[in-house]
């Protein structure tokens, strides 16, 4: 079985990682998509808790038809939350399957400063998608949608109109649980 991993921080999830989700099912011979969710931002970031991040992310799976998934994983990993750790741990639990790592070519430029990117590379082919305002030629596909999860809480906490970049479901859950 091949897996697609989606990794963030999903505070909150958006039509951003939807359309991203998509897009590499639709365009790559992936079998699922897991969403993982960040216990730890590797970085400090502050996150809403995990569980409402879970849920949040189970709500933008609820209409893919069983193959996109949350994964829960990194809550189990013992590690500072490096996506290397994550990935060879899914290695050992899952060693019958292939997994592909989905990133935006906005990230491209930090891999280096990833702890053990070798070693990630060596666990997981990477899926390059095309983010908006970052063309690269590693890029799959057109630009996808340009929103950030970052701006969503800054509307969020603004009261300004979100214009159709959360889905319903989890706009609705963030606002019924003051999350932002």
């Amino acid at each position: 079985m091949h897996v697609a991993l989606l990794g963030g921080s999903f505070n909150p999830p958006h039509v951003g990682h939807l359309l991203a989700a998509h897009y590499v099912r639709a365009t790559h011979a992936v079998d699922e998509l897991w969403l993982m969710p960040a216990f730890l931002h590797p970085f400090g970031k502050a996150l809403a808790a995990f569980e409402h991040r879970v849920v949040m992310c189970n709500l933008l799976c609820a209409d893919a038809s069983g193959w996109m998934k949350t994964s829960e994983v990194e809550r189990e990993v013992k590690s500072d939350g490096r996506t290397a750790d994550t990935v060879a741990f899914l290695k050992s639990r899952h060693p019958q399957m292939r997994f592909s790592l989905i990133i935006g070519s906005d990230i491209l430029l930090d891999l280096p400063a990833w702890k053990e990117i070798d070693r990630l590379k060596a666990l997981a082919e990477f899926i390059v998608i095309h983010r908006a305002g970052y063309a690269s030629p590693e890029a799959s596909g057109p630009a996808l949608m340009e929103v950030s999860s970052t701006d969503v809480r800054r509307r969020l906490q603004a009261g300004e109109s979100l214009g159709g970049l959360v889905p319903l479901r989890i706009l609705e859950y963030a606002r019924a649980h003051a999350l932002y």
